[in-house]
């Protein structure tokens, strides 16, 4: 119980955090999305490195070196986080946060689809019902914002792809989070030379406040990746998915209720079909853990019943002194 209790506090913390990215990124302004996602990556870099030297966790830097395959994969997903990462950037300091929670809204269902499109698996008919419903809440919001919700399907597509990736690359999250910003990191600090040498930069001419608040990105970024790490150690996976839930709802929330931005009635009803089509993706979810808890269990009970040994001596001396 101790456990799964601290599973939990560890679980609401990381995603507690990944909803409260958008009262961060403003504060980073008059830096554009471009610098600070340039900032994001090399700190986080700075970071990730000093944990793991103190973890002393560095043999996986050798074994990945020696494996070319997956080198190209670490590229491929440092390429589409680093997507996510600046659309997610951009949209909120351009006034579009309720846009990014709908992104992640319907990140699940992108990741089913690519289920389907890339690794050819085949869907149950729940599943393909909340697909269905989130193909036509994409339409009806489309109407709402009188173009297609270009922001929110860049960070769903993104954001899926990269979980693709990162399940074939198959590492710890401190260890992909170093592979992957390691191959940002000379790109990045390229970008932010050429900005400084231009005068465009304001990590330096902005005061101290603006430096520490740009350089804080990377420990932003590193806490709650470590926080999800422990809770994924202590939680089963029906308990995480249904978590995963708390960042877009605290980002919708904010928008709404913080920035004040605007819903038509054509946004409201596709936001209330994306979260009627995650509500039977979870219940389906939900119904499939169970029932192959309960198929484990039997399974283990049988196996333990073959294996009580029988006696050796004839029956009718059993139990005799």
């Amino acid at each position: 119980m101790g456990d799964k209790r601290a599973g939990l506090v560890y679980g609401f913390a990381a995603y507690g955090m990944w909803g409260l990215f958008p009262l961060y990124w403003p504060l980073l302004e008059p830096a554009g999305a471009g610098e600070i996602l340039a900032h994001r990556m090399v700190w986080s870099l700075v970071v990730v490195a000093a944990l793991l030297l103190v973890l002393r966790r560095w043999a996986w830097i050798g074994e990945l070196i020696r494996q070319p395959r997956r080198l190209a994969l670490v590229a491929v997903a440092a390429a589409t986080v680093s997507v996510n990462w600046g659309m997610y950037i951009w949209a909120v300091n351009a006034g579009h946060v309720v846009e990014t929670s709908l992104g992640y809204f319907i990140n699940p269902l992108v990741t089913i689809a690519l289920a389907v499109l890339v690794l050819h698996e085949r869907l149950r008919p729940v599943q393909w019902a909340a697909v269905g419903i989130g193909c036509l809440a994409v339409c009806v919001l489309a109407v709402g914002y009188g173009r297609p919700p270009w922001i929110a399907l860049v960070l769903a597509f993104s954001f899926g792809a990269y979980g693709l990736v990162k399940k074939k690359i198959a590492m710890g999250g401190l260890e992909s989070l170093a592979a992957e910003t390691s191959v940002q990191f000379l790109p990045a600090l390229g970008f932010l030379l050429v900005l400084g040498g231009r005068g465009d930069a304001t990590f330096a001419s902005h005061g101290a406040g603006h430096a520490s608040l740009l350089a804080l990105a990377g420990f932003v970024t590193a806490v709650p990746l470590v926080c999800f790490g422990m809770s994924a150690n202590r939680l089963p996976l029906s308990t995480l998915g249904l978590l995963q839930y708390l960042a877009p709802v605290f980002q919708f929330l904010i928008g709404v209720l913080h920035f004040h931005e605007t819903m038509s009635g054509e946004q409201w009803a596709g936001f209330l079909l994306v979260w009627a089509a995650l509500v039977l993706l979870t219940g389906d979810a939900l119904r499939t853990a169970r029932r192959s808890r309960t198929q484990l269990a039997r399974a283990r009970a049988a196996a333990s019943a073959a294996a009580v040994p029988t006696a050796d001596f004839p029956e009718e001396t059993a139990g005799t002194a």
